[in-house]
Formats: C-alpha cells, sequence, structure tokens
C-alpha cells in the first residue's frame, strides 16, 4: 500500500523536466514540455494535412476536415449567435489542444491538464474571452448593463460570476483529469495486466475527450449569454 500511495503521490505533482540555464536558471516543468511537444505535433498534422487542398476535388481527408470545420461553425453560430465568426477559430484550437493533452498520457507523456496552472491559464483566457468579447461587440455601456442584468438587485451575483465562471471551468477539466489518473493508479497497481486497458477506453480517452467538448461548449455558452441582446 505505502508503494501505491508513493507512486501516486510522485504521479501527481507537477516535475521539473530541465532548466534553462540563463538568468540564473528557468525551470521547466513537465506540463510545459508536453505542451511544447503537443504543439509541434498538431502544427505539423495541421501542415501536413492542409498542403493538397483542392477545391474542385477534395479528397477523403479534405472532405473530413471541411465537416470537422462545418461542424464547429455550426455549433459556434447555435451557440453564440450572429458574431460567432470571430470566436470559431479560438474555440477549434482550444478543442483540439485539450483534446490531445488529455489524450497524451497515452503516449507516455504527462497530460499538461493534470497540472492546474495549465486549466487555470485555460479559465482565464474564457474569461478575456467572455468578458472582453461583451465590450468589443456592445461596447463599454452595453458590457456595463451586462451585469444589471435581468435586474439592478443581480449585480453583486453578475460581478461574483466574473470568478466563479472561470474558476468551475478549471477545476472542472483539472478535477476530472487528476481523478482519472488515480484511477487508473489504483487500477495498474491491483490489476498490472489485462484490466487497465480496458479502463483506459473509459477515463484516459472517452472522458479526456468528454471533458473537452464540455470545457468548449461552457465557454461558447458563457460567451453567448455575454453576447446575447434584449
Amino acid at each position: 500500500m505505502s508503494n501505491i500511495k508513493e507512486t501516486m503521490a510522485s504521479g501527481m505533482q507537477n516535475h521539473i523536466a530541465f532548466t534553462i540555464p540563463v538568468l540564473g536558471g528557468i525551470p521547466v516543468s513537465e506540463s510545459v514540455l508536453t505542451s511544447w511537444i503537443l504543439m509541434v505535433l498538431i502544427m505539423a498534422a495541421v501542415l501536413l494535412l492542409t498542403r493538397n487542398l483542392r477545391p474542385d476535388h477534395p479528397g477523403r481527408v479534405q472532405a473530413f476536415l471541411e465537416m470537422g470545420v462545418n461542424f464547429l461553425n455550426s455549433f459556434t453560430k447555435d451557440n453564440i449567435g450572429p458574431h460567432w465568426r470571430a470566436f470559431a477559430p479560438w474555440l477549434g484550437t482550444v478543442a483540439v489542444y485539450i483534446a490531445f493533452a488529455n489524450l497524451s498520457g497515452l503516449l507516455g507523456l504527462t497530460p499538461p491538464t493534470k497540472d492546474v496552472s495549465v486549466t487555470a491559464a485555460l479559465a482565464l483566457t474564457s474569461l478575456f474571452l467572455i468578458y472582453g468579447s461583451s465590450f468589443r461587440f456592445l461596447g463599454l455601456r452595453g458590457g456595463l448593463r451586462k451585469f444589471a442584468e435581468p435586474m439592478p438587485l443581480l449585480i453583486p451575483i453578475n460581478i461574483m460570476e466574473i470568478a466563479i465562471r472561470p474558476l468551475s471551468l478549471c477545476m472542472r477539466l483539472f478535477g476530472n483529469v487528476l481523478g482519472s489518473f488515480v484511477v487508473m493508479e489504483l487500477i495498474k497497481a491491483l490489476v498490472p495486466v489485462g484490466v487497465p486497458v480496458v479502463f483506459s477506453l473509459y477515463f484516459d480517452i472517452f472522458d479526456g475527450l468528454i471533458q473537452t467538448i464540455v470545457f468548449v461548449f461552457l465557454t461558447a455558452l458563457f460567451t453567448g449569454e455575454t453576447l446575447q441582446e434584449e
């Protein structure tokens, strides 16, 4: 049992991968290193899959990509409304990153979303997207008026949501990824052969993709609510 506790405690920590020897040493954590690796892989995949696009005679890969883009555009339009075009690229990029991050454990990497600082950073970007878009498209007066809806009595609660929404996004993503990691480590320790593969299909793949959908959906939903005009 003590070995299991030590293994889980070690796995839950965000270890330093290496230190950049400048300015007295800049530590680079495993979550940051994995994010860099994922960014390189994603960019390489994008360049490889889009290098031979043909508008007149699309191949199977291009048809699949176009179907994905059409789904993303339709999803964004349905949840955000008339201003959806400004948000679709960001939502798509975040969805791809979180999906790869959640599944990176299958490649033997440390999932960046197991680090609360990573999920907090993602939540903060959603915060700036939600409230920044309000002031951009509704103006200063319209953005401030949103805090008084549906009645001025709710202004304190609406202001509290500035902290509650990103905290909810952060802890939901972090908690589920960390919880899946803990459960899988327990299963591997108790039944090291065969059974972990079956459970991995759920905890590492299905649950990871579900959390991606939840994060992007809630971000789009909150943004759409903020931009909704009376």
